[in-house]
C-alpha cells in the first residue's frame, strides 16, 4: 500500500486507543471508545483508520443524539 500523501511504502500497523467527543461543547460526555488499527506513513507521518463495523453503530446513535440536542 502506498501512502496518499506521499506515495511512500515505509507504513506501520499500529493498534490505538481512541476517545471521541463530538465537539468541544461534548467533553463532559462520555464519547465513543474505539480500538482501531491505524496506519501511519514513517516518511511523511499521514495517518488513517477505519472504524471497526462493531462500534460504527455507537457513533451514529452518539451523533444522532447531539444533533437533536
Amino acid at each position: 500500500m502506498h501512502c496518499p500523501s506521499c506515495a511512500s511504502t515505509k507504513q506501520a500497523k499500529l493498534t490505538v486507543e481512541m476517545m471521541i467527543h463530538f465537539g468541544p461543547e461534548h467533553l463532559d460526555d462520555p464519547g465513543v471508545l474505539l480500538f482501531p488499527e491505524i496506519e501511519v506513513c514513517l516518511r511523511c507521518g499521514f495517518s488513517s483508520f477505519t472504524v471497526p463495523e462493531t462500534q460504527m453503530a455507537s457513533i451514529a446513535k452518539c451523533t444522532l443524539e447531539n444533533k437533536t440536542a
